[in-house]
């Protein structure tokens, strides 16, 4: 009997502690789903926590400053609106103050900055507009800030200092005179845009009594800042483009030989060099340099539309750009489209279109070494007695193409001024490199003028983009608008 005892006890013992780990087992299990649910909980607090630092620390000017913000017109109410300067210190934008407390925006250099500082009243643009929320932050010492407070008086509102050079500024101005175009000026190391021009334009100082006038007047198109949402048709300056491509898929321009008789046909689509000029035989670099239609015509057939394609994506057509405010360039060729197509858009025809400041930035990535630096306007910004609140330092935006390929490029656009179609450019206190451009517009033949380059090749100091509409060849408008910025850049 006590055997049979000792057993029952084992087996219930046993059964005991079977149900204990089953119990243990559910327990645990329950916990782990407690404390997921926990610690999912936790990790979720802990992200909107992070996004609330995120927000406050980095986003909030950019929602503040958002011109759909109306919490800006709360910071007027107790702020007088800085001031905006040229780096060489001369006022481009200020507000007057008078004895009865009513305000002014006063633009010294009236239609001279018009497009690129922009205005303060009808809505904002330009700088006036980026820089908002500087413009109206007071960073006055603080007693000063209390004792107006207290006094019921405006604080004075931040001062910018934009990387724009009135010298520049007013020589690209009035180096277009009264045709119409766009000019844009960058140092290619640091993305600082020095001159930003389009004309026509206005005065920012009658801007509210001119204003039905210029949003109906669809001829001028006055308010449109021609140099970042301008749409023109490159022209013979995405010959960059197309030479970059072929370089890619041939690792060198050596070898490369063309025989132009003037014009070229292809499916009874005939493409002529300019005025029916015969270059005969020519290398790479004589092609480029003579910007020679027929040789680009061919090259691009034999590189296709699809190749075209991908080289010019990497150079931002289609793409987004690191502007404020801009249109998108647009490069519709591909894999598909058809020979005249594809030889009209190989030389900058076709439906290739492209604002100025695009082909700046182009220009500034091949004299620095294939590196697009981001552009910016804001150099700092100091508070009214001079302390700075804030500087923007260069930031590289993206690397468009590898070195060798810009140093290339670059050769080839030395050529261009040194026997090529920018030979004015040539013979300098100064050394030049660039691409000309004549862009047809209309089915007589009409054509803008253009010209990209950079100064000081060896260690590039300014790359601009020039375009005159209707000015004809590159050489005859848009390259001595180029050469004065470069003199008044070195001797003035």
């Amino acid at each position: 009997m006590r055997d049979a005892e000792k057993k029952q006890r084992r087996e219930f013992e046993q059964e005991r502690k079977r149900a204990e780990r089953e119990i243990s087992k559910k327990r645990r299990a329950r916990n782990r789903e407690y404390t997921f649910v926990s610690w999912f909980f936790v990790a979720v607090f802990m992200a909107m926590i992070g996004y609330l630092v995120y927000f406050n620390v980095v986003k909030s000017e950019d929602f503040i400053n958002s011109p759909y913000n109306t919490r800006q017109d709360t910071f007027s109410d107790r702020v007088v609106r800085g001031q905006i300067l040229s780096s060489e210190g001369e006022i481009l934008a200020r507000t007057d103050v008078y004895d009865d407390g009513t305000e002014d925006r006063i633009y010294p250099y009236a239609n001279v900055f018009a497009h690129v500082i922009g205005y303060d009243s009808n809505g904002k643009s330009g700088l006036e507009s980026e820089a908002n929320f500087q413009l109206l932050t007071s960073h006055e010492f603080f007693l000063n800030q209390m004792k107006n407070e207290f006094l019921g008086r405006k604080n004075m509102g931040d001062t910018v200092i934009s990387t724009l050079s009135a010298n520049l500024q007013t020589t690209a101005y009035n180096a277009l005179g009264d045709r119409r175009g766009a000019v844009v000026a960058m140092e290619p190391s640091t993305g600082k845009i020095l001159a930003m021009v389009s004309k026509p334009d206005f005065d920012p100082n009658s801007i509210e009594e001119n204003w039905e006038w210029l949003v109906s007047d669809e001829t001028n198109s006055s308010l449109l800042n021609r140099a970042t949402q301008g749409q023109y048709p490159p022209g013979s300056t995405f010959k960059v483009v197309t030479a970059l491509d072929y370089f890619r898929k041939h690792g060198s321009f050596n070898g490369y030989s063309y025989v132009c008789e003037g014009s070229i046909t292809k499916e009874d689509h005939t493409i002529q060099c300019y005025n029916g000029t015969v270059h005969g035989q020519e290398d790479f670099y004589s092609a480029f340099a003579s910007s020679c239609n027929c040789a680009f015509a061919q090259m691009g057939l034999d590189l296709g539309g699809g190749s075209l394609l991908e080289t010019s994506e990497d150079l931002l057509f289609n793409k987004k750009l690191p502007l404020a405010s801009y249109k998108k360039s647009t490069f519709s060729l591909n894999g598909k489209s058809g020979i005249p197509l594809t030889m009209q858009t190989s030389i900058g025809q076709g439906n290739t279109l492209v604002s100025p400041a695009h082909m700046a930035m182009i220009t500034c990535a091949i004299a620095n070494n294939g590196v697009l630096m981001k552009p910016y306007l804001i150099d700092r910004v100091v508070n009214n007695t001079g302390d700075q609140v804030d500087e923007t330092a260069p930031e590289v935006y993206k690397r468009l193409m590898t070195k060798n390929e810009a140093v290339m490029l670059g050769e080839l656009m030395k050529d261009v001024v040194e026997y090529g179609t920018a030979s004015a450019l040539s013979g300098q206190g100064y050394t030049a490199a660039g691409k000309t451009g004549s862009a047809e517009y209309d089915e007589n033949g009409s054509s803008h003028s253009w010209f990209i380059g950079y100064s000081n090749v060896d260690d590039p100091d300014l790359a601009v983009a020039v375009i005159v509409e209707g000015g004809g060849t590159g050489s005859e408008a848009a390259v001595p608008i180029a050469s004065q910025l470069f003199n008044a850049y070195y001797y003035n």
